[in-house]
């Protein structure tokens, strides 16, 4: 389903940002009775239910005339929450001083997942602050990046 799921995004993506939203993430889940393909929008003054009823139904016309993804499943448009996801190199720039989780595919230095306040991008590369040490990460090595939740900002 990989390729699948790079198909949505070029299907999906362009439709999303002429909306006004940008396109997080998209997890597809399929399952024999009913799958799950998720979508997670956000823009800057945040996600509403009235932009995730938006955006649904200009991915439900889509997904009728494209019909890019077998079998019965449910579509559901989601914010990314508090603990987003960080993909590209401009999450990581757009983020820069926020705490974050990342894992990597590989290990460096002997350590897969990192903890730590993120220092920004320099080329290809994501800074974060770990324990008062300086890691530098290639994007492409990095498989999961999250924002860490802070319930204490207002």
């Amino acid at each position: 389903m990989a390729r699948s799921v790079s198909y949505l995004w070029e299907l999906f993506e362009p439709v999303v940002e002429g909306m006004g939203y940008e396109l997080i993430e998209i997890e597809y889940h399929p399952n024999p009775k009913y799958g799950v393909l998720r979508l997670y929008i956000d823009k800057d003054s945040g996600i509403e239910v009235d932009d995730c009823s938006a955006v649904s139904r200009q991915i439900s016309a889509i997904l009728d005339v494209e019909d890019p993804v077998p079998g019965q499943f449910n579509l559901e448009i989601s914010s990314p929450g508090m603990d987003r996801p960080l993909r590209r190199l401009q999450d990581f720039q757009r983020f820069a001083g926020e705490e974050v989780k990342l894992k990597t595919g590989m290990p460096f230095d002997g350590q897969r997942n990192f903890k730590g306040r993120l220092n920004g991008v320099e080329d290809d590369l994501v800074i974060i602050e770990c324990e008062d040490k300086e890691v530098r990460l290639p994007v492409t090595a990095i498989d999961k990046a999250r924002l860490v939740p802070d319930f204490d900002k207002k």
